[in-house]
Formats: C-alpha cells, structure tokens, sequence
C-alpha cells in the first residue's frame, strides 16, 4: 500500500487530499508513522522524530495515528491476497508476500503480470486507496520490485534479468544492509550490488562474519530461496508506552508497569497463548535501556502472575533520574497453561476488568491536566447540529473541528469548548460505501 497511513487520511478527509500530511505521535519525542508523497517532497520520512518532520514541513497536516481503521482496511487487502493463493505472508498492516504459483493464478511473467493489474484495481475499488505491486521470482526481488513501483504502480523483474538490474542498485538496497553495513562496506570500496558480488564471498565473510557474509553474497548474485511462510509463529507478545515527561516517582513507575502487565495478558488471551518468561523494557532518562527477564515454571496468561512478575523485575533497576519509557512483554509462548504456584489465589483463573479501549495515540499523546476528555488529532467526532467531522486540533480549552466526510467535498471548520455536551467522539466513517463492487474490480477472469 502507498503511504498507507497518509493515504487512509487523504482518502477520508477531502480537505486534504493532495496537501502534505504526516502521521504519528505529536508529542515532544513522538517520531513518523507515515508521510504522504506530499510531504516527502520536504524531506519527511518514516521513523523521523517528529519535531524534526515539523521543521521541514511546518505548513502539513499532523495527525495522531486511528489504528483501529488502518487495520480493518489491511483486513480487507489481505482478503483479497488469499483469493489469490494460501501462501500470504503478512509483513505489516500494508504489506505481504504471496505466492501465485501455490494459488495456480500465474505461471509465467504475463500471467502475473495480469494477475499484478488485476490485483490493483481491487484494492482500489474495495478501498479506495493505491498499492503498488512488485513481481519477481523471489522474495527479495520483488520487495525490489514493490519499491520500484511506488506510488501506484507494477514492476515486473522478468526472468534472467535480475543480476542485470540489481548491479548498479545501492547495497542498502538489500535486506538486511543497514546504516552501519553499509558505512562499512563503503570504507572497504563497495557500494553496489555489483561491487558486492565481484568482493567475493571469502572477502564478504572477512568483512561481515560468515553467517552475513554468505547471506549478502548470495543475495548479490540475485539467490533468494525462502519460501513464502502463510503464518509466521509469534515469538512473544508486548506492549510499551514512551512518556511525554519522564517519570521520576517511583510509585507511578509501578503503578505503569502493573497496568502495562494486563494490557499484555490482554493480548495473549486475544491471540489463544499464554507464556513462560516475562520482560520488562526500562528507557531511563540518560537513553540507557535495560531488560530484565524472569521465566516461571510453566506457561501463564494469569495476570496476577504478570503483574507480580514484572513488579519483581522492577525492583531490581535503578529508575533515580526518571524514565521515559515503560514496556512489558511475554515470550516462551504456548497455547496452553499451566496452573502457576505463583499465583495469588491458587486454582483460581484471575480475570481482567472490562479491556480498557486499545489507544490510538501513542502515550506522549495522553499526558496533561484533559486527559478525561481527549481530542486527538484528526480523530473522529460527531457534532449534534453539524453532523460527522474530524478534530483538526484543540487547545486552552477549546477544539477546532473541520465538518466532512470521506465521499463530501472539502467541509467547513468550527470551534467549540472541549467540554460541549453536542460534541462526540465516533468511529471512522468506511471510505468506500458498501454496495456492489466496480465492474472493474468483479470480473475475476480479468485478474487472471
């Protein structure tokens, strides 16, 4: 999917379509989700720190992220993979691999090119939004070919083509070639793909370690064997909040991490697991991070044990100086538990409250004297005189809201008290109406 956070936002908000739009956490320390194409002209990227995103772009639209949505329409293009084959391999929210030759759609380069153009006009006709496909003979190259393509486009790397292609390509091209890969290789002379494949593996393995060196010089040659894995096992489940401010009473450390413990056990018991060995994720003050482990005698989704677990952990770091962020996670994971002698009450199966709602926004976004009535950027909101709307922003008491829907034209903007009886928080409106699908996107022999 094409910028897809931005994208989502463009596509439900007319006023900004085809303006500059960043998404992420709008805090002090919050960093980019996703930049529209209009914002990357600036020089906005993902993972940026998002003051700096500011000082490029000071005219976009900064928007806290509405994951809610984001994932039921990455439901949706995943829906239509797997009409395509059993092999799916989600990577995120907005991209995956897919074997066509398991589903029996493509067999050749221009069965999957139709395969490629069919695809494309689904995603737009049940979403509404752009994808650009890459279409290759491996993983590798056609996450290649994916990036090519981009924004709303198809790339084929036809068969014995690909050492061709990948020659003149940047080694940060490659997976697995970050930043400090890359410095390296580039104070030993190589800093292409083809430079990487006439270095030699020996010379690979003496830069890099066997295990990365034969990896990259494989990969130089244009070999990639891995299969396409239609379900990847988790290996742990976690969850962690970055804070505005840092946290220097001890208390409220605890009192973080306790609640932190069940919105893990929440997700383990959403998922069918459970989990031996607990983690806590300490960001001290200074940008130190430590991790302490404890592994119990038996799998566990009892957040009493959780909870005790992680409190444990907590006692043996030092937070003097304040924290900045908080995280706990459970590994070791089955599909079964095990009754733990840890627990407080024995026998007994502890159950959470009623699951507080997932939070769009990311933990820096929650701080300050409102936070019983939040009015996150560009989240959605319904007004009893003015009707379906999103918050543009608020502050000293008052929020802005701009009137507009994903299928209206641009809408007007009022403002009111954060406290206004008529004003609501609502969930997204869908950005494609329901009823029958687009000719284009209903004939499936179309698609191949």
């Amino acid at each position: 999917m094409d910028a897809f956070y931005a994208s989502v936002e463009q596509a439900s908000k007319p006023s900004l379509r085809g303006k500059a739009v960043v998404v992420g956490g709008l805090g002090p320390r919050g960093v980019v989700a996703t930049a529209s194409y209009e914002a990357r002209v600036f020089g906005v990227r993902s993972a940026m720190p998002m003051a700096q995103a500011r000082r490029l772009a000071p005219h976009a639209a900064y928007l806290v992220p509405r994951f809610g949505l984001y994932r039921s329409i990455s439901e949706q293009v995943m829906g239509l993979l797997r009409t395509l084959s059993p092999l799916v391999e989600p990577l995120s929210l907005d991209e995956a691999f897919v074997d066509l030759e398991a589903g029996g759609t493509a067999w050749d380069a221009e069965s999957a090119r139709r395969v490629g153009a069919g695809l494309r006009a689904e995603i737009r006709a049940v979403t509404g939004l752009t994808g650009s496909v890459g279409l290759a003979a491996s993983k590798m190259l056609a996450k290649i070919a994916s990036e090519q393509a981009k924004p709303d486009g198809l790339v084929l790397i036809e068969p014995g083509t690909e050492r061709a292609l990948l020659g003149p390509l940047s080694v940060r091209t490659l997976p697995g070639v970050g930043p400090a890969t890359g410095d390296h290789l580039r104070r030993a002379g190589i800093t292409t793909v083809e430079e990487l494949a006439e270095a030699g593996e020996d010379e690979l393995v003496r830069l890099l370690g066997k295990a990365h060196g034969q990896a990259l010089y494989a990969m130089a040659l244009a070999r990639d064997d891995r299969p396409v894995v239609a379900e990847r096992e988790a290996k742990s489940v976690s969850v962690e909040d970055t804070y505005d401010v840092d946290i220097h009473d001890r208390v409220r450390v605890g009192l973080e991490v306790q609640r932190l413990a069940d919105r893990c056990v929440r997700r383990l018991r959403a998922a069918g697991l459970s989990g031996r060995t607990i983690v806590l994720k300490v960001r001290r003050y200074d940008f130190s991070t430590l991790t302490r482990s404890e592994t119990l005698r038996g799998p566990t989704d009892d957040p009493a044990v959780v909870r005790e677990a992680a409190a444990r952990l907590l006692d043996s770091v030092d937070t003097t100086g304040g924290v900045r962020l908080l995280g706990v996670g459970v590994s070791g994971l089955a599909d079964y538990t095990q009754e733990d002698l840890f627990a407080q009450a024995a026998g007994e199966r502890v159950e959470l409250p009623d699951e507080e709602p997932e939070r769009e926004e990311p933990a820096e976004e929650r701080q300050g004297p409102a936070a019983e009535r939040r009015w996150p950027a560009g989240h959605d909101v319904r007004h009893a005189v003015h009707g379906h709307g999103w918050v543009q922003g608020s502050g000293l008491g008052r929020v802005t809201v701009r009137f507009e829907t994903p299928g209206s034209a641009p809408g007007r903007v009022r403002t009111f008290r954060v406290d206004d009886p008529d004003l609501e928080p609502v969930d997204p409106l869908p950005l494609v109406p329901s009823g029958p699908r687009r000719p284009e996107a209903a004939d499936r022999g179309a698609a191949g």
